[in-house]
């Protein structure tokens, strides 16, 4: 990939919040769109929306939308209100996921289903859902209901598929980039997308900007793949090493397995099978001498080139620039 301008390399080393300095106002109006949709009067389910808080973490499809808008036109009152519709089903599928990983802790506290229990957890996430269906059908349009509304079902597709798969030790690098198309890069996408579109962007930007998105959350994904083999649990701040417990290939264990010599390749099935809590520690040799860490990383990296080249269409902006350095923050962060 080519050498970034200085402008860029300097803005990458900031923390997400100085990158977000564009859309400041407009993502702390989401902010409180999203606490008050969610308001109950009942104690116990405020407890559960303020946990919340604690899994929204990088808000980063929020940002998504507003900075495609910022770029591509202009922000209107639905786009804060956008924001949060987004936010909200991403905090949702994040709840769920918990309950499938049976992961104990996100962003340095305990999972709702470690602290709740699982019929708690899986009516919070519903609640999330109906939330932000009813907040995007208070637009004068129902377009972003429908364009939700997909995407979801693709999400929640592409989730179903990735725990059928459990367990499939030959499952393919084609069927892993079209899981993760559906359960991350299709909610990243039409973030984009919506952002775009209701800035008033042509078809053709909305469409590049949906590139963008879709290319973002594929070298996202691959990321938080590798990092629940080689990440730190006290810097993601999140349960390591689920997808090897529960069987779910990612890239780095599939191309092991594709391209590892006959004895290797049983050996690391061999482990997989067994899908006990030290299988991570004992595949990371294997996988380290294969290479599929420098792979993984390459294949993400040319994915975060595909985003970026998306944005060519767009005038020169502080919001360009920042979708820029997102889109190599991807494959720089540990969390």
């Amino acid at each position: 990939m080519a050498s970034r301008p200085a402008l860029e390399v300097e803005n990458a080393r900031r923390t997400l919040t100085d990158l977000f300095r564009p859309i400041r106002s407009e993502l702390a109006e989401a902010e409180r769109i999203f606490q008050h949709e969610l308001r109950s009067q009942f104690a116990f389910v405020q407890q559960l929306v303020d946990h919340c808080g604690d899994y929204q973490g990088k808000r980063l499809r929020p940002a998504l939308l507003l900075l495609a808008a910022r770029a591509s036109g202009s922000i209107t009152s639905a786009h804060p209100v956008l924001a949060a519709v987004v936010e909200m089903i991403h905090t949702a599928t994040l709840v769920h996921d918990d309950i499938l990983d049976e992961s104990m802790v996100r962003r340095h506290a305990a999972t709702v289903n470690a602290e709740w229990g699982n019929e708690t957890a899986v009516l919070l996430g519903d609640y999330l859902f109906t939330h932000a269906f009813h907040l995007a059908a208070s637009l004068d349009s129902t377009l972003a209901c429908r364009w939700i509304g997909r995407a979801t079902n693709m999400v929640c597709e592409g989730e179903m598929h990735q725990v059928h798969q459990r367990g499939n030790l030959d499952l393919d690098e084609s069927s892993y980039f079209s899981i993760i198309e559906g359960k991350t890069a299709e909610l990243t996408a039409i973030s984009c997308r919506l952002g775009a579109h209701y800035a008033g962007a042509n078809e053709a930007t909305t469409e590049a900007l949906d590139r963008y998105g879709r290319n973002l959350g594929i070298a996202f994904q691959i990321a938080d793949d590798v990092l629940d083999i080689w990440g730190e649990e006290r810097l993601t701040g999140k349960s390591l090493g689920t997808d090897l417990e529960k069987q779910k290939l990612t890239l780095p264990v599939i191309r092991l397995l594709e391209t590892a010599d006959p004895a290797t390749a049983a050996n690391a099935r061999r482990m997989l099978g067994e899908a006990r809590a030290e299988c991570r520690k004992q595949l990371i040799p294997l996988l380290e001498h294969s290479g599929t860490l420098d792979y993984s990383w390459q294949r993400a990296r040319w994915h975060v080139k595909e985003a970026i080249d998306s944005l060519e269409c767009l005038r020169e902006s502080d919001a360009k620039l920042v979708l820029r350095v997102l889109a190599d923050y991807t494959v720089q962060r540990t969390s």
